[in-house]
């Protein structure tokens, strides 16, 4: 039988933290807008700070719908469920916030030892309420390991960055994902400086906005030089159903 709590029980966190894997649900307020469930994974990248608030390492990838939602609502479910032992399901409701990478909470949270390659932002939430019910008919899994494909794919594209950066005229490597930040061009300063195949240039490309339209990834849209607020080309981009 299900049962709600305001706050994690004392008792779930051991087995919270033993998961491999967690679910992420969140959704835009349009009606019409695209409800999105994302698979996270990747140890260490999930931390518990108290029984009413955890955040995650939202590590890079073709879309950016969980930070856009969150922006635009903060509205967020968190799903963990055991695929070995006795059955379990926990849900973890609450508020999130998205701090991007270099912002103070990000490297308050994620300190540069910590931080998993292709590391975007720290997805904070705000608790207000758990759910457990029994999962009786989640099958029975066992891991076959970590995935290694982030960090083949993140690496080069973040070592293209770095090698461009310090490349060029008068960078300052004053942490170590300077080479992530936004670089003035010589010939515009409002214009980003920037590999062409780098990590810098593909969240410009693919991590500026929901597939509805909604601003993504604040970093991104400063490197493609768009502002932080929905402009007509994110409409006429999204994939929403009332886009021609």
């Amino acid at each position: 039988m299900g049962k709600f709590y305001d706050t994690i029980p004392d008792e779930l966190i051991p087995w919270i933290n033993e998961q491999r894997c967690f679910w992420v649900a969140t959704a835009p307020l349009s009606a019409d807008g695209h409800i999105n469930i994302s698979p996270k994974g990747v140890s260490g990248t999930f931390k518990i700070i108290d029984n009413k608030t955890f955040f995650y390492q939202d590590l890079t990838g073709s879309g950016v719908e969980t930070a856009a939602h969150l922006r635009e609502n903060g509205r967020i479910t968190v799903l963990f469920n055991s695929f070995e032992g006795p059955p379990r399901v926990v849900r973890l409701f609450g508020a999130g916030a998205v701090h991007e990478l270099g912002s103070p909470r990000y490297n308050e949270l994620i300190p540069p030892e910590e931080r998993v390659v292709g590391s975007r932002a720290a997805i904070v939430v705000n608790i207000n309420k758990v759910g457990t019910s029994s999962g009786f008919s989640v099958p029975l899994y066992q891991p076959a390991g970590e995935r290694t494909t982030i960090h083949e794919v993140a690496a080069p594209l973040e070592e293209a960055d770095q090698q461009y950066a310090k490349g060029r005229g008068g960078f300052n490597a004053t942490s170590p994902i300077s080479h992530l930040t936004f670089l003035p061009s010589a010939s515009d300063p409002n214009k980003d400086d920037r590999a062409e195949k780098g990590m810098k240039d593909y969240w410009a490309k693919e991590n500026v906005r929901s597939i509805d339209g909604l601003p993504g990834l604040q970093l991104g849209r400063q490197f493609a030089g768009l502002p932080a607020e929905a402009v007509e080309e994110d409409r006429k981009a999204s994939h929403g159903s009332k886009v021609a």
